[in-house]
C-alpha cells in the first residue's frame, strides 16, 4: 500500500480532526442556541420550525450578524466556512425571517418560497457545508416540518376561501387587496398626474413615462424626458407598484409619495429646479388652488402634490387577470397549455421570487444568481449597481427589487436595462442566469402563454 506523502497526510489528518471538533461543537451548540430562542408564545408548529432553522447552524452563513463559532479560523475550516457564507449571502438573508417568527410578525412571502424551494430540492444545508457538520443534515421529518410550517404560514396571509384548494399553498395569489383612499385626492391626484407643469418646459408628466393605456410604462428602453434627454434605466410599471416594498429598480424611495417626489426634480426627466417653481405655476391655476386649499391645510405644496398623486396610485391595482379566476377556482380560465406553463413556472422556481398578489416587488435579489449576467453582457455602468448604490453594502451589488409579472406582456422590453427584446427571451434568459437551467422552446412558449393570462382589468376593463 503507497504511503501518503507526509504533507498531504497531515492535512488530511488536520481536516478529519477539524470535522470531528466542529461536529461535536455543533452538537452542543444547537442545545445552547435553543435554550436561548424566545419560543413563548408561538404555536406549536411554529415552534418547531423555528427550532430546526436555528438548530442546524443556518444562521452561520445566512445571516450577517451572527456571532461565529471558534472553529471559523481554523486552517480548513476557514475556507470552507468562508466560502459557504459567500454563497449563502449573494442568496438568502434569513435575519428578517427569524426576527419576525420570534416577535410573532408576518414571514416575508419571499422567504417562505425559498425555504420551500430548497427544501423540496434537498438543497440545504449544502454538501460542502454537511462536509464538515454532518449532524446539520435534515431528516424527513425536520423538512416536513418547515415545509408544513410554509403552508400554514401562507394560509394566515390569505383571505378565507376564495383561492380553490388545489392551490391555496402556492407561492402566488390572485389580486384581491383593496388600499383605503380618500376620493377627493384620488381624483386631484390623477390630474397631477397627467399634469405637464410638473416638468420644467410643460411638456413631461407622469403619465408620459408611465402611461396608463401601455401597461404602465413608456415601452422605450430608457425613458426620455425634457429636452429629449435619456434616462439611464428602463422605466417600471406603475400598475400594482403599491404591492413593492420599495419603490425604483433600486428601493431608493421608501414609498409612493417618496417615488412621486423624484421625477420632477430630476434633470433628465422632468427637470425642475425646485419645488417653489412648480408651486408657482399650479397657484395660478385657480381652480386648482381652491381643489388643494379644500384638502389640505397648507394648499400646494412638495408635500401636498407627492401625496395626492400617491393616493391616486394606490388605485392602479389590476386584479380580475384569468389567471386570478382561474386561481379562484375556474378552471376553464385558462388553457392546457397555459395551465402547463404555470405548472413550468414553479417547477422552473420563477415562484420563488415572483410571489405574492403582484407576483414581484416583495425583495431585492442578485441578477447573475448562478451564472454572472454583467460578465457574459459587459459595458458595466452606475446604474447596473443596482441596490448597492443606495446601501453601500457590497452584498447589494448586482441587486435590483423584483419586478412584478402582472400585465408583463404589455411591458416589453424587459429587466432593468431592457436587454430581453421579447418574452421569450426574459423567460430564456432568467433560466439561465438565476435558475441554472436550459429550458426547452416548448417550455419557454408555455411559460411565456401562461404569463399572457396575468393582464388585469383597471377601471372595469381588461389591460390590453
Amino acid at each position: 500500500m503507497k504511503k501518503l506523502p507526509l504533507v498531504v497526510g497531515a492535512c488530511v489528518a488536520g481536516y478529519l480532526a477539524t470535522v470531528f471538533i466542529v461536529d461535536r461543537f455543533d452538537a452542543r451548540l444547537s442545545d445552547q442556541h435553543l435554550v436561548s430562542a424566545r419560543l413563548d408564545g408561538m404555536d406549536k408548529l411554529t415552534s418547531e420550525a423555528f427550532k430546526v432553522l436555528n438548530g442546524n447552524g443556518c444562521q452561520y452563513c445566512h445571516t450577517s450578524s451572527s456571532e461565529l463559532p471558534f472553529y471559523a479560523s481554523l486552517p480548513v475550516a476557514k475556507q470552507l466556512m468562508d466560502k459557504d457564507i459567500e454563497m449563502a449571502q449573494r442568496q438568502f438573508n434569513i435575519e428578517s425571517l427569524l426576527a419576525n417568527v420570534q416577535q410573532g410578525k408576518a414571514v416575508s412571502e419571499v422567504d417562505l418560497a425559498k425555504i420551500e424551494s430548497v427544501m423540496q430540492d434537498n438543497a440545504m444545508p449544502p454538501n460542502l457545508y454537511l462536509s464538515m457538520h454532518w449532524r446539520s443534515r435534515l431528516s424527513d421529518e425536520e423538512k416536513g416540518v418547515l415545509l408544513d410550517w410554509v403552508k400554514a404560514e401562507r394560509l394566515k396571509q390569505s383571505p378565507a376561501g376564495v383561492v380553490a384548494d388545489a392551490y391555496k399553498y402556492d407561492a402566488v395569489k390572485p389580486i384581491t387587496s383593496t388600499f383605503p383612499v380618500d376620493p377627493a385626492k384620488v381624483a386631484l391626484g390623477e390630474k397631477l398626474y397627467h399634469d405637464t407643469r410638473l416638468s420644467a418646459d410643460d411638456t413631461v408628466s407622469c403619465a408620459s413615462c408611465h402611461a396608463l393605456d401601455k401597461g404602465g410604462v413608456d415601452r422605450l428602453d430608457v425613458s426620455v424626458g425634457v429636452g429629449g434627454a435619456k434616462g439611464p434605466i428602463n422605466s417600471p410599471t406603475v400598475f400594482n407598484s403599491v404591492f413593492n416594498l420599495h419603490q425604483f429598480w433600486d428601493g431608493r424611495a421608501a414609498d409612493l409619495q417618496e417615488q412621486a417626489g423624484g421625477p420632477p426634480m430630476n434633470p433628465l426627466e422632468m427637470a425642475s429646479t425646485s419645488w417653489q417653481q412648480i408651486v408657482g405655476k399650479l397657484t395660478q391655476d385657480a381652480a386648482l388652488s381652491a381643489e388643494f386649499a379644500a384638502l389640505y391645510p397648507a394648499g400646494i405644496s412638495a408635500d401636498s402634490i407627492t401625496d395626492a398623486i400617491a393616493e391616486f396610485e394606490k388605485t392602479l391595482v389590476t386584479p380580475n387577470s384569468r389567471f386570478d379566476l382561474f386561481l379562484k377556482g375556474r378552471s376553464d380560465a385558462l388553457s392546457s397549455v397555459e395551465k402547463e406553463g404555470y405548472e413550468l413556472f414553479k417547477t422552473a422556481k420563477c415562484a420563488t421570487c415572483h410571489v405574492g398578489e403582484a407576483m414581484g416587488g416583495q425583495s431585492f435579489e442578485l441578477m447573475g444568481v448562478k451564472k454572472d449576467y454583467f460578465a457574459d453582457r459587459g459595458n458595466v455602468s452606475e446604474v447596473d449597481h443596482g441596490r448597492y448604490n443606495v446601501t453601500r453594502d457590497p452584498k447589494d451589488m448586482y441587486r435590483f427589487k423584483v419586478p412584478t409579472l402582472r400585465n408583463v406582456a404589455l411591458t416589453a422590453p424587459y429587466f432593468h436595462d431592457a436587454s430581453a427584446r421579447t418574452l421569450e427571451e426574459a423567460v430564456d434568459k432568467m433560466a439561465e442566469y438565476q435558475v441554472g437551467v436550459k429550458l426547452s422552446e416548448d417550455e419557454v412558449g408555455k411559460i411565456v402563454a401562461f404569463l399572457n393570462t396575468l393582464n388585469g382589468e383597471y377601471q372595469g376593463k381588461t389591460l390590453q
